[in-house]
Formats: structure tokens, sequence, C-alpha cells
């Protein structure tokens, strides 16, 4: 046998034992579905995915590129969900980057719906058109009809991811996933709070306020209008309604608006 053929015959053997494997994987993940079924769980684990790319970027070695290896899980994250049946994505995508990450996270055999506004993608999720929505990570240059996180009701519809969740440069896009129910904790988690204060409060006042109360944050926006001062935080650590810290606040309303694992951006270890 020439070197060729004998190189052709390990990757051959090679490749049988992967699909082996995954037809393995792919078994267990019908069992665990069945099982979600009967006790009524989500199949939305954006957490635990989180957990096993992390583990797995962590062992990786080799010229297998790193972003090569996290897309293989992603479909892989993808396939087991489809597999599990009715999910689906409602999407504002403002550009084309957008579309983009979406195919990225959720595979590229997720139906994903493109609505005009924010709002209309949170409305497709809440009438159940949709499974999740993913919307643009705020920032200070939206137009006031684009803000949709004041009004997010939390925790009936929370944030739970944040993406990309890897990348090796730059982020192309940068987006929030809100889906039903509480957000699914992973080994290293941030936390989106609402800050809201009736009375004038400075960035100083604000930062103050959160390293008294034990909560280390760093501000994503300030919107002003009269009588009314919000704050949008990222928060270290997992945030929970009901944690004592936001009570302690000095503000007229603190909730959380969600939470996601912490993303690995411009990664290069």
């Amino acid at each position: 046998m020439n070197t060729l053929s004998a190189v052709r015959a390990q990757l051959d053997a090679i490749d049988d034992s992967m699909h082996d494997l995954l037809m393995q994987r792919s078994g267990i993940v019908a069992s665990l579905a069945a099982s979600r079924a009967k006790a009524g769980s989500t199949i939305l684990r954006p957490g635990r995915e989180a957990d096993i790319l992390r583990r797995l970027l962590a062992r990786h070695a080799g010229p297998l590129p790193r972003g090569a290896l996290v897309r293989l899980w992603r479909e892989l994250f993808a396939a087991s969900i489809h597999q599990q049946g009715g999910f689906s994505v409602a999407v504002y995508a403002r550009d084309a980057a957008m579309a983009r990450l979406v195919a990225e996270h959720f595979g590229a055999l997720t139906a994903a719906r493109t609505h005009p506004t924010p709002a209309r993608a949170l409305a497709a999720v809440t009438r159940g058109e949709a499974s999740v929505a993913v919307l643009p990570f705020p920032e200070d240059a939206d137009a006031p009809e684009m803000e949709w996180w004041p009004a997010l009701n939390a925790p009936q519809l929370s944030v739970v991811a944040r993406l990309p969740f890897f990348t090796e440069g730059e982020a192309e896009a940068d987006a929030l996933v809100v889906a039903p129910g509480a957000p699914d904790p992973s080994a290293e988690d941030r936390s989106l709070l609402l800050l809201e204060s009736d009375s004038e409060q400075s960035r100083g006042q604000l930062l103050a306020s959160l390293t008294a109360a034990g909560i280390t944050a760093r501000l994503v926006l300030v919107r002003r209008a009269p009588g009314i001062s919000r704050f949008l935080m990222e928060a270290d650590g997992l945030i929970m309604p009901g944690d004592p810290r936001l009570a302690a606040l000095p503000f007229d309303r603190a909730r959380m608006l969600g939470a996601y694992a912490a993303p690995l951006r411009g990664f290069s270890g």
C-alpha cells in the first residue's frame, strides 16, 4: 500500500470512529430529550454550552484552529436542540453581521425569522411564535424607539446569552439572546442590571453605590429623561432577582434583566 493510500485509510478509519461517536451522542440526546419532555424542562442551555466550550478550549492542542473547534461544537449543540424539536429564532438584524451571528451561533439549519424592530422580535417570543429573540447589544447611538431593554419583563423574559461567545479577534457584531424563564448559570457569568432613579445621580455616585453593596459592575449606558434616570449595568457574577445586594442599592428601582456566560473575546490562549 502506498503512502497516500495508507493516509486515506487512516483518515477513513478516524471518520468512521467520529461518526460512531456522533451517533452515540445523538442517542444520548434523544434519551435526555424524552426525560426533559416529561419534566417540562427547557432544551436551551447556554450556560452548559459555555462550560463545554471552555473545557474543550482549555484542553485543545494541535493545528486545528480554535475557531473551527467552536464552530464544530456549535453545530453539534444546534443539532441536539433541533433533535428535540420546535426551536426557532426571532431576530432584529439591523445589518448582515447580525444575521451571520445568528447562523453561526444557532446553526445553519435553525429556523430564523427577521423582524423590523426589537419589540416585534420580543413579541414573537411572547406569543410562542419563536423560542428566543436575538437583539443588538444596547449602544449609546440607539434611537429611543429601538431601546427594548427598559421594558423587558424579566423574569418572564430574560437575557440568557451574549453573542458571540468566542472570538479570536474583534467581534463583527454584539448581541443578546432573550428567552422565557431564568438564565442558565455557567462557571463564569455576568449579569445585566437596570437601575432607575427619580432623582439626579452622577456616574460616580452610581459606581460608589454599587461598590458599597458589594457589586463589581461596568456602566453600559445612561438614559436621562425629565424625572428619571436609567442606568444599564453589566455586573460580574450571577445576580438573581431577590438578591439582597439589589435591595441595598439607593435607587428607586433595581432589577435584573438577565445573565449570561462571560464571553471569550479576543481569545488567544
